[in-house]
């Protein structure tokens, strides 16, 4: 499909909806859009590495919370 004959359907379809299936609609698209500017991209082999290594290093330094204290934590917020 051509790139001006998508537009002009998304046009006439965005038209047909009432003004909040228009906003859930918007949200959508900003949320597309805002997800090509995350820090959550491709990161490089070397970049992976480092992260892992300052994981181990936070863990060693006993910067870390168990799982059942997580968990724990959780029940007694409900």
């Amino acid at each position: 499909m051509e790139t001006a004959s998508i537009k002009e359907e998304m046009q006439q379809y965005f038209n047909q909806l009432n003004a909040q299936e228009q906003e859930s609609i918007l949200n959508l698209v900003k949320t597309f859009v805002s997800s090509r500017h995350t820090a959550f991209g491709p990161v490089t082999l070397e970049e992976y590495n480092r992260e892992l290594q300052e994981a181990d290093e936070e863990i060693e330094a006993g910067d870390y919370v168990m799982h059942e204290d997580v968990k724990e934590k959780y029940l007694k917020s409900k």
